[in-house]
């Protein structure tokens, strides 16, 4: 019997042939008839509307100006940290309605669906949020509480006497 040395050649002795190499997926440009693009972002439970459109910097967030929605600094640097990556600052209109969970939280949802309504917007910013983690849900929630406990892990005083 003859060595095979590849895919391809097992193939013809078999009689089947390989299946075509699947190319890349394509992501397209995904805009509005107002030439704007939506997107979804989640963090905890919290859930961020967001819509951008080329403008001239300006961010809200529940009808409210970025800076006095979102008061603490570190709060402010998340949600811009999708347009510093990709050089975007002040060229994007962003509108954005966030309901549930605390700022921190809200702030997370913010940048989430920033970063995905910038990748259906320029479809070529994609390879650097992804690799900045922008687009990754973080998923990590509250752990529930259990039943014969005080919390989620922690237990009630244990008495010896």
């Amino acid at each position: 019997m003859a060595e095979l040395n590849s895919l391809e050649e097992l193939g013809a002795a078999t009689g089947t042939e390989a299946p075509a190499a699947e190319s890349a997926p394509v992501h397209v440009r995904k805009v509005d008839e107002q030439g704007r693009s939506y997107a979804t972002g989640k963090r905890k439970d919290a859930v961020a509307r967001v819509w951008i459109k080329p403008g001239s910097g300006k961010i809200s967030i529940n009808g409210r100006e970025f800076p006095v929605y979102f008061a603490r600094p570190v709060l402010q640097m998340v949600v811009q940290q999708p347009l510093v990556a990709t050089s975007r600052e002040g060229q994007f209109d962003i509108i954005a309605t966030v309901t549930g969970g605390g700022l921190s939280g809200q702030a997370g949802a913010v940048r989430h669906g920033i970063s995905k309504a910038l990748t259906y917007f320029e479809p070529e910013l994609r390879s650097v949020l992804k690799k900045g983690g922008f687009l990754t849900r973080d998923s990590r929630v509250v752990e529930r509480k259990k039943y014969g406990r005080a919390k989620a892990r922690r237990s009630f005083q244990f008495s010896k006497r």
